[in-house]
């Protein structure tokens, strides 16, 4: 049995232009194209759209997602595998919950008796010592927006360095007291904190929609990036990747 492109996006949830994009990446090719140009996708095309939607979901770049399928000999074992990162995914966020109930117990708390939060740490600057190169490397997805960014930051003095990284660590901050609050990522306040962030980027080069949703994930993949906002607040570098998402969703298509 065969199914039309508009009926796969209709169970699916893809937009036909994102499938369309899927096959000429060669991340997902239809099992046949009509004789009037239509897209048909049998049972296996819509396996690996399952697979590919459920590592998007766990954050991967469509990259690696290619690797990935191109990699993978047994669909069973794969969507095992699939079902083990839910798993630790859903334990991560139960783990995120438990957090952001004790943040909103002690704002509560210091709303209510001016007991002082302890959930939130004001460093002056966390990326001290963390120079750009070490800190751009889990932007391995993007490499025009890197080399952008990389030829901005040779031209920089150490001092410029110094002042980027403080302001960045002032953004963090913000953004953690917005957590603190219970503010969801998609709210207009936090929104108009990361539209301040792109625009910071966008000074540099513009970034697309994927390149900034890239960016977001490093702030949970990259080892230097992630302890930076966990030593401000817990959960910090996930609601900082779900607002640029958001972000990139309603801004930047």
């Amino acid at each position: 049995m065969a199914w039309p492109i508009a009926e796969v996006a209709r169970i699916s949830g893809v937009t036909a232009r994102t499938l369309r994009h899927y096959d000429e990446i060669g991340l997902l090719p239809p099992a046949r194209i009509g004789t009037n140009g239509r897209r048909y996708y049998e049972e296996r095309q819509l396996l690996q759209l399952q697979q590919i939607l459920v590592l998007r979901a766990l954050g991967v770049g469509l990259l690696e997602i290619g690797r990935v399928l191109a990699e993978q000999v047994d669909e069973l074992e794969a969507l095992r595998g699939h079902h083990r990162q839910l798993l630790a995914e859903r334990d991560r966020l139960d783990t995120l919950a438990v957090i952001v109930a004790r943040t909103i117990t002690e704002l509560e708390r210091s709303r209510k008796d001016g007991t002082p939060m302890t959930s939130i740490n004001r460093p002056e600057n966390l990326f001290e010592g963390i120079r750009p190169a070490r800190y751009m490397k889990g932007l391995r997805d993007v490499p025009e927006l890197v080399g952008a960014i990389e030829r901005h930051n040779a031209m920089l003095s150490e001092a410029e360095i110094e002042a980027d990284e403080r302001d960045r660590t002032a953004q963090m901050i913000r953004l953690a007291e917005f957590l603190a609050a219970g503010l969801p990522a998609d709210s207009a306040e936090v929104q108009a904190e990361i539209d301040t962030q792109y625009r910071t980027l966008a000074r540099i080069r513009p970034a697309t929609a994927e390149e900034y949703r890239a960016i977001g994930r490093s702030c949970v993949e990259n080892e230097h990036w992630r302890a930076a906002y966990e030593s401000i607040a817990p959960g910090l570098a996930v609601y900082q990747r779900a607002a640029i998402d958001a972000y990139a969703t309603t801004r930047l298509g």
